[in-house]
């Protein structure tokens, strides 16, 4: 298929190039004596992933290990309860440690351990990614290190908790708003003093070549599966998949299985309290280009040009900026992104939980959201979601800050 000009037969060949650009989006904007580092990932990553040994291997964790594939759930009662339109969810949450984070995880600590790493560190905001890389530490026997906000520490106590169990050594971030973006900045500044026995394992699709491109690879994973198992169930491809984009990994992996076929793909960003700057991390609507975290996007910008202070109620989307591959399907437009606020996504979480007996993470609870508006916007047809997560690590802040409906 041909969108734009982009041949989508070839697309994942073709993007990124060589220096990890997908059109004028991504690349690596990093000091030299980090570049060095980085370019031993990109050169170990593209000699693995072209061995049968390490593909076999990571086939057999997905299966033995993670429970993959996971299954689509037809979302009946929910359908019902909305009109015509039937709603789908691909099930991440029922991967191991309950997320899709498990899938890059996996595949980035299996590459530290080819390349010699003893030790993995990364930065963590809802708590799934941290949980997913000390999970996958504990499985190769490598020492782990997360950095995580203090805000979303409070606020992800059960994911703190977990990390600590697997072994992992858990670094409270106090700086600016001591959030995603501040975990971040911790993470690469600790992997910059230690990058020989260290590989930095980002959490999405985000951050300098090869990071958005591994990242995008692992989690394609979710887009083959879904593709084929829900042309085994209805015998067609759904009208619209629907995914909740942050930095976006779960939307790529999902989006991946799509992009050459005539269905249409919607990235859902938080809007938060709303349209102004701060309340929200909605940068694909509301951002503009500029480099952060060693790539250039789209991203919400202060008066200054620094990146913004944003907020959304699900912790692992309140980052500044979003993956550049996001930016140039924006840009090409094979990819749609809309907003969905924090009081639509609590309502989605509740009418999921009480419906289908599934209780999503917030992440998750936006595209749920978004799925269930444009489901009323359509007279008849299938709606595809990617169910990112589980909500047991947001029960308690939901709980306490919206409290329970009544029945």
């Amino acid at each position: 298929m041909k969108f734009n000009n982009i041949d989508f037969d070839n697309y994942f060949k073709t993007y990124p190039d060589a220096k990890g650009f997908y059109g004028r989006f991504g690349g690596s904007f990093v000091p030299e004596d980090l570049q060095k580092a980085i370019d031993e990932i990109t050169d170990a990553y593209l000699t693995i992933c072209k061995s049968a040994k390490f593909i076999d291997e990571l086939r057999r964790i997905r299966r033995e290990f993670q429970g993959r594939p996971t299954p689509i759930s037809h979302l009946q009662r929910l359908s019902d309860s909305i009109g015509k339109v039937q709603l789908y969810a691909k099930r991440e949450d029922l991967n191991h440690t309950g997320a899709h984070k498990l899938n890059h995880c996996m595949g980035e600590v299996l590459l530290a351990k080819y390349m010699g790493k003893k030790k993995v560190i990364a930065e963590t905001g809802a708590g799934q990614h941290g949980v997913a890389l000390a999970t996958a530490a504990a499985y190769f026997g490598l020492e782990c290190e997360i950095y995580m906000g203090a805000v979303d520490i409070k606020k992800q106590a059960p994911n703190v908790a977990r990390m600590k169990v697997l072994g992992a050594r858990v670094v409270e971030v106090t700086d600016g708003l001591a959030t995603l973006k501040e975990a971040v900045d911790a993470a690469f500044s600790a992997y910059l003093g230690d990058y020989k026995n260290t590989m930095y394992c980002i959490g999405s699709v985000v951050g300098p070549h090869p990071f958005p491109m591994m990242v995008r690879d692992f989690q394609s994973v979710v887009g083959i599966e879904a593709r084929e198992q829900f042309l085994q169930m209805t015998g067609e491809l759904p009208d619209a998949v629907v995914a909740c984009v942050g930095g976006g990994s779960n939307a790529m992996g999902l989006f991946s299985g799509f992009l050459n076929d005539p269905v249409k793909i919607i990235g859902v960003e938080p809007l938060g309290r709303g349209k102004k700057l701060g309340d929200n991390a909605a940068s694909l609507t509301y951002g503009s280009e500029g480099v952060m975290h060693g790539f250039n996007s789209i991203m919400l910008k202060d008066k200054n040009g620094d990146p913004a202070p944003v907020y959304s109620v699900a912790s692992g989307l309140d980052y500044p900026s979003t993956g550049p591959e996001h930016s140039f399907l924006k840009e090409i437009g094979r990819v749609n992104y809309d907003v969905i606020d924090d009081a639509a996504s609590i309502d989605a979480f509740y009418k999921l939980s009480r419906l289908e007996g599934i209780i999503p993470a917030l992440e998750s609870s936006h595209a749920i959201a978004y799925a269930m508006q444009l489901a009323k916007s359509m007279e008849h047809g299938s709606i595809l979601v990617n169910l990112s997560g589980r909500g047991d690590k947001d029960i308690d802040y939901v709980i306490e800050r919206f409290g329970v409906p009544e029945v």
